[in-house]
């Protein structure tokens, strides 16, 4: 009986150990999640529309249809004129509006995404309206990749999941080096680059490339990025002996005793066609009858011969972007499929074709267009100073090594020598 009565009483305590310790269990406190900023607004305290602009669509009438009445929509637009253009809105580029959380929705801020890391805010919630571009947070990240030609160029960076933008970049840096057209399977390339990242995933863009090799024909055509004068800022690509890759066009066919006697002009009266209006798509340089024409630049002759208005005349493409062309020879001194160098004589002024006097109409083409070659921003080829080499050599070593081993990222050129030497 005694057992029976211990029993009791000790199941009769612990359960009131537990109610008391389920008395003394305070409930978990109340996570209040954290606000979410999208462009430097708390989007709790807004209700936020994303679309996109339609065809046609204007500045006016998306805010018109987020309550917002025209005379404030002319206010903002004046307000901005000098930041932004609301007349220059394209189709399909998203935006966000941020409205007010009543039942009037009317809109206080408008956000258009100029790109994927760049928006314009304009925000007129308050008296003082104003727009500035917000720059998405972005970190850069190295990466180096190498392919094998098989048929050209475009196909080898496409296998390798690169956009086109790289390829277009790629192909400006050798477009003096290397005939792109004449790339043969089996080359290869070597590329350090950078790729611009949002919240380390979403993929924003490439930077810069940074060294690169291409193999062609059994030999090593090295790039290396370069700034030789920090205040001016431009970079170039110069080779692993200094010399910059980029070739210069002279700014003249003729070397002595010439005038500029018309220029590029889309809208010029030219007397020899009764005055009218008769697009000039050329630089004329008068000079006397038997006058040297020099090749500007160096590449290949596609065409020596004679056609209509043009008289004899002499075609040069020089790369894949740029061609020049040389009117009204007396005679021409190149054939049809033959190398020139910068500098070389190609043939005669004359007054072959349409022409009132003797001259030679210098015609620059790019991308397959004329355009004026002195309105152009054309490849420069200022050498690298002297004083300058011992620092580049110094700093392309690191870079050579990286090519060469594919190693990420650079060391210092210390510790690259003493990795090279074991």
């Amino acid at each position: 009986m005694r057992k029976i009565i211990f029993l009791l009483v000790l199941i009769t305590s612990i359960s009131s150990c537990k109610k008391e310790v389920e008395k003394t269990v305070t409930p978990p406190k109340k996570v209040k999640p954290k606000p979410v900023f999208k462009y430097g607004y708390n989007t709790d305290d807004y209700k936020v529309i994303q679309d996109t602009i339609r065809s046609g669509e204007s500045f006016g009438e998306i805010l018109d249809r987020h309550h917002v009445g025209y005379p404030k929509i002319s206010e903002i637009s004046n307000s901005i004129r000098e930041e932004f253009d609301v007349r220059r809105l394209r189709a399909g580029k998203p935006y966000l509006i941020l409205s007010s959380k009543d039942s009037l929705a009317e809109a206080k801020v408008f956000i258009y995404k100029n790109s994927v890391i760049n928006a314009t805010v304009i925000d007129f919630k308050d008296s003082i309206i104003k727009a500035q571009v917000y720059a998405q947070p972005i970190k850069t990240v190295e990466r180096v990749v190498e392919g094998v030609i098989y048929s050209n160029l475009s196909n080898t960076m496409d296998s390798l999941h690169l956009s086109s933008s790289l390829t277009y970049a790629v192909a400006d840096i050798y477009a003096w080096t290397l005939d792109f057209y004449k790339l043969q399977k089996g080359d290869s390339f070597k590329l350090v680059f950078e790729e611009k990242y949002i919240k380390d995933s979403l993929f924003a863009g490439y930077g810069n490339i940074k060294s690169a090799v291409f193999n062609h024909n059994g030999a090593n055509l090295l790039a290396f990025r370069f700034i030789s004068d920090s205040k001016l800022g431009i970079p170039e690509y110069y080779d692993e002996n200094g010399n910059m890759l980029r070739s210069q066009f002279l700014k003249s066919p003729i070397k002595f005793q010439y005038r500029i006697s018309s220029r590029y002009n889309l809208r010029r009266r030219i007397a020899y066609y009764g005055n009218k209006i008769k697009p000039h798509k050329g630089t004329d340089f008068a000079a006397k009858i038997g006058t040297p024409i020099l090749a500007t630049a160096s590449g290949t002759v596609v065409e020596s011969t004679r056609r209509g208005g043009n008289g004899k005349f002499v075609k040069i493409k020089h790369n894949s972007t740029y061609s020049t062309q040389y009117l009204h020879m007396s005679n021409q001194n190149v054939k049809k499929g033959q190398y020139v160098k910068q500098g070389d004589v190609i043939g005669y002024v004359g007054m072959t074709g349409n022409t009132g006097g003797p001259h030679v109409c210098y015609r620059f083409w790019k991308h397959g267009q004329q355009v004026d070659p002195f309105k152009e921003k054309l490849p420069s080829a200022e050498p690298l100073k002297k004083s300058l080499l011992p620092e580049y050599l110094e700093f392309i070593k690191p870079l050579k090594y990286q090519l060469e081993n594919k190693i990420l990222p650079v060391e210092e050129p210390e510790v690259i020598e003493r990795i090279a030497q074991n």
